[in-house]
């Protein structure tokens, strides 16, 4: 039996959804990816047997590709996530999205069933205020890329029912994943944390302290960073960066306020690796 819910849809199949979903079915679940049209179904498709195809060819699972592949279905109607035993949403950091998204798959379905969001800086009582089974809704923020990222944060709402939380801490066990559980507030602990000190690595970089490569070094030689904080914002996309910054920079003051340099890079579609620039040079790596 498994230990993680047997059908898990996910709503959204970009980078992080397709990652969600391929740690799912790795794990063993049935996954059905939803999406917002064919061409866009199509695409997380591919992304996402092709993220199969290289675990398999690593060795990082058992279960042959065939198998894998077989589990893996994508639609473009919410309609398909009936049936499922748990739903996560992984659409863009949009509020209005996110709550269109979730209240669809509510629809769909049964009362037992868990709903998830990916936020990683809106809040789990703003976005489970427009469910009607506020009880069955929860935070899962993995981060990217999800295959190798060993964290996930577990963000509980004042509604959110305390054997949710336990499933859910036992879902990402099953995962291999580490779950910390985190209450309700701006940027939980990750999206906060992480937030305020690549905005400071951008302000160092703007006042021209030192290079972008420098400020990553002190960090990953003197603190043991794998990656320092602009390596990371270009990872992450540092037009995600600027939208949680702009989420805390509203709800916690200017601690949080973006820097210039951030904002002059996302609007020039400098956005990071998956654009090929951002603080670094990225187009032989993409």
């Amino acid at each position: 039996m498994n230990d993680v819910p047997g059908r898990v849809g996910v709503i959204g199949g970009g980078r992080m959804g397709a990652g969600i979903a391929h740690a799912f079915v790795l794990a063993g679940a049935g996954v059905v990816v939803v999406e917002r049209d064919d061409e866009a179904a199509a695409s997380a498709s591919a992304r996402l047997l092709e993220s199969v195809r290289q675990s398999v060819e690593r060795g990082t699972t058992d279960i042959g590709y065939d198998a894998l592949a077989a589990a893996i279905e994508t639609a473009t109607d919410a309609a398909a996530l009936a049936g499922c035993h748990l739903v996560v949403e992984a659409v863009p950091e949009d509020r209005e999205l996110k709550l269109a998204a979730l209240a669809r798959a509510e629809r769909v379905l049964g009362s037992d069933a868990a709903l998830a969001t990916n936020t990683s800086s809106i809040s789990i009582d703003d976005l489970a205020s427009g469910l009607d089974r506020p009880e069955r809704f929860l935070g899962l923020h993995f981060f990217n890329p999800v295959p190798t990222s060993q964290l996930v944060e577990v963000v509980t709402g004042a509604a959110t029912d305390p054997a949710l939380v336990d499933d859910a801490r036992g879902w990402i066990t099953a995962l291999g994943k580490t779950p910390i559980v985190v209450r309700d507030s701006p940027g939980f602990a990750s999206s906060r944390l992480g937030v305020a000190l690549g905005l400071e690595a951008i302000r160092m970089l703007e006042e021209g302290v030192a290079s972008a490569a420098d400020i990553d070094a002190a960090m990953q030689l003197g603190y043991r960073h794998p990656l320092g904080p602009l390596r990371t914002t270009d990872l992450v996309g540092l037009d995600v960066r600027l939208g949680i910054a702009e989420e805390l920079h509203r709800r916690l003051g200017e601690r949080f306020a973006p820097p210039e340099l951030l904002r002059r890079l996302v609007a020039d579609g400098h956005l990071g690796r998956k654009t090929g620039r951002g603080f670094y040079e990225w187009s032989e790596q993409r």
